[in-house]
């Protein structure tokens, strides 16, 4: 199946079955723009299996409020760089709908504004201070290292059918493409 490629990362990590191929974009940027704030499927990492707790009381309102102010223009040109420089540096690409890239940076510099760090932002996490901590899921996570696995599909290798040809996005493209998701 075409999705089977494109998400091994995500079937791997996640309970939740892929979307069909024809839906895939549009699910990618909801997933992307929703997920790191709002919930989303569990993640498999073994810290949220062996701690599994509740958030602290108001958290959840104050990361979100936080989220939908947006992140800081300083975290959003580091983030930018990063993701250009890792890309050029491990022979990826960015997703062919730049939507995609754009709401993928954005959300993890806004996890570097709340938490310190660029965790994923296309995850759930009962605890996002304790995965910080534990530094699987900080871009880039152990999956994109050890396997070129991403599942944002931020960085995409030649054999996935999503991959642009471009390895750079503008700050201006960023906050054109992110707006109002």
């Amino acid at each position: 199946s075409l999705c089977l490629g494109v998400f091994s990362a995500h079937t791997r990590y996640s309970s939740v079955p892929p979307p069909t191929p024809h839906t895939a974009m549009s699910a990618l940027v909801m997933r992307s723009a929703a997920l790191g704030a709002m919930g989303g499927p569990r993640p498999a990492s073994s810290s949220s299996r062996l701690h599994a707790r509740a958030p602290a009381r108001g958290a959840a309102l104050r990361v979100r409020a936080e989220a939908a102010s947006g992140p800081t223009d300083k975290n959003l040109e580091v983030m930018r760089k990063f993701s250009e420089q890792y890309a050029q540096r491990s022979g990826t690409y960015f997703c062919m709908d730049k939507s995609v890239t754009a709401v993928v940076i954005q959300g993890l510099a806004e996890h570097k504004d709340t938490l310190g760090a660029p965790l994923c932002p296309c995850r759930h996490y009962d605890d996002k201070e304790a995965e910080v901590s534990s530094g699987f899921w900080n871009c880039p996570c152990v999956p994109m290292r050890e396997r070129k696995e991403c599942h944002c599909m931020l960085f995409l290798t030649d054999d996935n059918d999503f991959v642009g040809e471009d390895q750079s996005i503008t700050t201006d493209e960023i906050k054109e493409l992110s707006e109002g998701m």
